[in-house]
C-alpha cells in the first residue's frame, strides 16, 4: 500500500468515524450545534450535505440548516424544521415528512438558486384546516396533506412563480398546485397530480 493510499484511507476512516459520532450525538446536541461536528467542522462542509433555508411570511422567522448528509437525515435538524413549520395559527407542531425536504432541495437545485424559500403554510392542525375550509370559500381540502405534514406552500423571492411550479412538476415527486392570485406554489409528497 502506498503512502498516498494509506493517507486517503486514513482520511476516509476519520470522516466516517466523525459522521458516525455526529449521528449518534445529534439527538443529544443543543440546538446551536446543528451546524457543526464534534471536531468543529461545519456539517455543510461534508460531501453530500443537503441544506435548506426558509423565511416564514407569517411568523417572521428564518432558519437555515443542513437537514441531511448522504442518505441520513439529521434528527435535530428535522426537529427544528418541525417547529419552524408549525401551524402558525395555533402553534401546534406536527411531524413534517422528511421527503418533503428532499423535494424542496431538488426544486432549489432545478432553479439553480440559493434564495430562501418563503413559507406561506407548512403543518396545519385539523382544527385550523376545518376553520380555513369554512372561511376560505372552499380553497382548502377537507383531507389536506398539510395536516399530515406532507405539504408546504412556498414561493422564492426573485423567481417567477411559474418557474417554481415548472421545476416542481419536472420532478414528478408529488402534487403541485399553482396559486397565481395568492402568490404561492403548493408542493406535497402525495400522488403526482397538478392543478
Amino acid at each position: 500500500m502506498t503512502d498516498a493510499t494509506r493517507n486517503a484511507r486514513r482520511r476516509f476512516l476519520h470522516t466516517t468515524g466523525t459522521l458516525a459520532l455526529a449521528a449518534g450525538l445529534m439527538p443529544l446536541a443543543p440546538r446551536k450545534a446543528l451546524a457543526s461536528l464534534p471536531d468543529g467542522r461545519s456539517l455543510a462542509s461534508l460531501p453530500d450535505a443537503r441544506k435548506l433555508t426558509f423565511d416564514h411570511t407569517h411568523t417572521g422567522e428564518h432558519i437555515s440548516l443542513v437537514y441531511a448528509v448522504g442518505d441520513r437525515f439529521v434528527p435535530d435538524a428535522l426537529t427544528s424544521l418541525n417547529g419552524f413549520l408549525r401551524d402558525h395559527y395555533s402553534g401546534a407542531v406536527g411531524v413534517i415528512d422528511p421527503q418533503l425536504f428532499e423535494v424542496l432541495f431538488r426544486v432549489r437545485r432545478e432553479l439553480a438558486t440559493d434564495k430562501p424559500f418563503q413559507v406561506i403554510s407548512g403543518y396545519r392542525s385539523p382544527d385550523t384546516n376545518s376553520r380555513l375550509r369554512t372561511s376560505r370559500g372552499g380553497g382548502v381540502a377537507k383531507h389536506s396533506l398539510h395536516m399530515d405534514g406532507k405539504a408546504i406552500d412556498i414561493r422564492v423571492p426573485g423567481v417567477a412563480l411559474s418557474d417554481v411550479r415548472d421545476a416542481a412538476k419536472s420532478l414528478q415527486a408529488g402534487g403541485v398546485g399553482f396559486y397565481q392570485g395568492e402568490q404561492f406554489v403548493h408542493l406535497d409528497t402525495g400522488r403526482v397530480r397538478y392543478w
